[in-house]
Formats: structure tokens, sequence, C-alpha cells
């Protein structure tokens, strides 16, 4: 491969991580790592839901905040009221401020760039909020800025096959040597397998295969398995 593409939340970080430290800093009731886990994940499917409305301004970024929080809530009987949501999406962004690299994702990306790979970020987001985590996480010694593509600045957002076109026309690619590496099957792997880009899913959530045509090229379950891919 040439060019190595990476999504961001989830992707290179664990996103679930921060969710969790904020949620114990929140809510009093107690819960197992696997209730955590299984409200992180209601919250990131509730957002992902409405992520196509607030592109559209159907809805706005602050409901989106809100409800993500106020509906995974429900599922455990927890009561959180708008006003709680929005400290919860506060005290979510002051711990965003603190994120890092999955382990073993420096040594991926210092690999990569001493072979000399084109390396570039494509993330779904508002590009102000976005570029924050990239800056947190130091991604600019490894991907210059101009080959950071955020969907809030371009105008279009995964899985829309327009978001990798004009990916593909900024770097010039070539297709069939350019792989796509994120965690959302739905975004990530059907977005870059329909335009003909090689891709490869970081499964480290364990989700189930939606039903359908479209394959991933590899899965991997860690950052250690992707690493031995391109090692």
């Amino acid at each position: 491969m040439d060019t190595i593409i990476f999504d961001v939340d989830d992707t290179l970080y664990d996103q679930a991580l921060t969710f969790k430290k904020t949620y114990k800093k929140m809510f009093q009731k107690p819960l197992s790592e696997e209730e955590l886990d299984k409200l992180y994940i209601t919250s990131r499917n509730v957002s992902d839901a409405l992520f196509d409305k607030c592109e559209a301004g159907e809805v706005s970024i602050l409901d989106m905040q809100i409800r993500r929080i106020t509906e995974a809530c429900e599922l455990f009987d927890i009561v959180c009221s708008e006003k709680k949501a929005l400290e919860f999406q506060q005290a979510y962004l002051e711990e965003q401020q603190k994120i890092n690299l999955f382990p073993e994702m420096e040594a991926l990306l210092n690999f990569l760039l001493k072979e000399n790979k084109q390396l570039a970020l494509l993330t779904n987001g508002e590009g102000k909020h976005q570029s924050m985590k990239i800056k947190q996480l130091g991604l600019e010694q490894w991907i210059p800025a101009e080959h950071h593509f955020i969907s809030g600045d371009l105008g279009h957002a995964k899985p829309d096959r327009e978001v990798f076109h004009i990916i593909e026309e900024k770097l010039q690619l070539n297709k069939k040597q350019t792989v796509y590496i994120g965690d959302s099957f739905d975004n990530d792997i059907i977005g870059a397998k329909q335009v003909g880009w090689q891709a490869i899913w970081m499964n480290h959530r364990k989700r189930a295969k939606p039903e359908g045509e479209i394959e991933p090229d590899r899965v991997v379950y860690n950052v250690k398995e992707l690493l031995e891919v391109f090692c």
C-alpha cells in the first residue's frame, strides 16, 4: 500500500475510556465495566443515528449532544435532565483534552513514516472539535495538516462517496494502493469499499458484521494485530 488513511475516533484512541471516566465523575449509580460498555455503545449509536440530520441542519449539535447521553441513560433507568446532559458534555470535552493514542499506534505511525508511506486522516465531526483531538494526539508529527480531512470542513461526511472522492483528487491517489482503517463498519468500511479502496476494520469492540455483500479486506481486533499487517 502506498497510502494509508486513518479514522480518528475509536480507531487511533479509546473513545470509550473517555466516556467511562466522564460517567464516573458525573453519575453516582455504579455500573459494571460491561454495563459501561453498553452505555457507551448506546450513546454512540444514538449519535451516529442523528449525525446525518445534524449535518443537514435538521438537528442542532447541542440537541445531538443532549440526546446521546439522555437516551443512553434511559437504558439503565438513570435520570439525566438536559441540564445534567450539558454538564456531562462539558466534562466529556475536558476529558477529550487528555486523550492518548492506543498503545503501539505510535510505533505503527513511526514505521509507516519511515517507509515513506503517504498518511492521512479522514474523520466525521465539527472542524474545530476534531482538530482539537488531532492536536491532543500529536498526529501532526506523522501526518501533515494538509492531509487532515474533517467532514465539517469538507461539507460531506462518511460514508458519502463524495468525501472519499475529494481525498482522491487532493492526494492523487491510486485506489488499488490505498487502504482506509476505521472502527465503524457502516461509515468506514462501506464508505471506503464503495469507491474502490481497500479497507481494514479496526473491530476492537468485537461487533458483529452487518449483513450485506461488502466485506473488509482485513479485520483486526487491536493495534498489535494492525501493526503486524504492515510490519
